[in-house]
């Protein structure tokens, strides 16, 4: 699999100074938390899960979880784990390519059982999604998981869900999150990416944010996003990669701005009316969202609808002037140190203090791409939803 690999390789070479690379369920940790993208979120209950999951792929979709907590109701869990064995054994029959699949379980115990329920099938499980994460609730759900692992003999990781109230109440943030440190510490090479739970952090004070608004607007919940990453995102080898929350807005329909897309992945000089029909459709929110996550160390993001899926990939593609600087910064002649003039002229490269960001922005480009100098995000989002 890869990012904008549901395009043609004509119109990847057109955009990109440097495709995305390609990736599968067994490369390294490193390199498939950086590429999970918008991980996008469907209930374990639909019918027609595994049609949808095939169709999604077509749509540019590199990671899913499939979710038996707060999306369904309680009185249907049992039933939803029938679906989910059920349409994970029709997808392996299919043979056809698919994204990562992680199931968000809600008690340890569903783990080892829905891997043996699954037989051969539990071979397309990249993991398990563990909600509510704490050092208390954690070690139990990372210790089925290891069983399931040994029991199936496959690779399987845990993505923690960080959504508790004792993670979002002052009195208790720290001590939960040095528990929480501890926990993922001593499990760090099943722990491939930890997720922030911001719809729960909201509702623990009746509160939810209009389109208008993104998470960082509300203060409560950006105190506790600048907390986890300053104890869980450093980027001195002791850090996670850490997700940005779902977006829970979805009124925008491709449809009405794909006439729009047809002519051309460069637009034919109506960047700017797409750019306005973003706005009108309601994802200027979400695309201001995406930015502030990407400048708060979060990569990644929730999703919950399949509209959010391009403008996470567009956004998360390094532009041609950041990949110029990266190069910069780590040429092995400025293994020193020093400061430099960027190439496009027009910042300050200071050697060693940039030098993380700039191992950050490689690793993305291993994976989004590299755009090409004339390419911005509007060509981007055109060309992957274009059909």
């Amino acid at each position: 699999m890869r990012h904008f690999g549901h395009i043609s390789p004509a119109a990847r070479q057109a955009l990109f100074h440097q495709e995305p690379g390609e990736f599968t369920s067994d490369s390294p940790a490193r390199l498939l938390s950086a590429g999970l993208g918008a991980t996008l979120y469907s209930p374990a209950t639909r019918t027609r899960l595994a049609d949808d999951v095939v169709k999604l792929v077509g749509r540019g979709v590199v990671s899913m979880v499939l979710c038996l907590e707060d999306s369904i109701d309680d009185s249907e869990v049992e039933w939803a784990e029938e679906n989910l064995v059920r349409q994970l054994a029709d997808l392996h029959l299919r043979g056809v390519e698919l994204p990562l699949l992680f199931v968000r379980v809600r008690e340890p115990e569903q783990i080892p059982d829905l891997v043996r329920r699954l037989g051969a099938a539990s071979h397309l499980l990249s993991g398990f999604v563990l909600p509510k994460f704490t050092e208390e609730r954690g070690v139990p759900f990372l210790e089925a998981l290891i069983s399931a692992e040994h029991d199936s003999g496959q690779r399987l990781f845990a993505m923690p869900v960080l959504e508790s109230p004792e993670l979002l109440h002052l009195e208790s943030r720290a001590e939960t999150l040095s528990g929480i440190a501890r926990t993922v510490d001593k499990y760090r090479e099943r722990v491939l990416a930890l997720r922030l739970g911001v719809t729960d952090f909201c509702s623990a004070y009746g509160l939810r944010r209009s389109p208008d608004m993104t998470a960082y607007d509300v203060r409560i919940v950006s105190a506790v996003i600048a907390d986890v990453v300053n104890v869980l995102g450093r980027s001195d080898g002791t850090g996670f990669t850490i997700t940005g929350p779902v977006w829970e807005y979805f009124r925008l329909h491709e449809r009405m701005f794909k006439p729009q897309l047809r002519h051309s992945p460069f637009l034919e000089g109506r960047a700017e009316e797409l750019r306005n029909a973003l706005i009108e459709h309601d994802l200027d929110g979400l695309l201001r969202e995406i930015q502030l996550d990407q400048t708060n160390g979060l990569v990644g993001k929730t999703c919950i609808h399949p509209s959010h899926v391009m403008p996470v990939h567009a956004l998360s593609v390094v532009s041609h002037e950041e990949f110029s600087d990266a190069q910069d910064i780590l040429r092995p002649e400025r293994g020193g140190g020093g400061v430099l003039r960027s190439s496009y002229t027009n910042k300050m490269n200071e050697v060693k203090p940039h030098r993380a960001w700039a191992e950050r922005t490689m690793r993305r480009a291993e994976v989004f791409g590299v755009a090409r100098e004339d390419v911005g995000f509007v060509d981007l989002l055109a060309a992957g939803l274009v059909e």
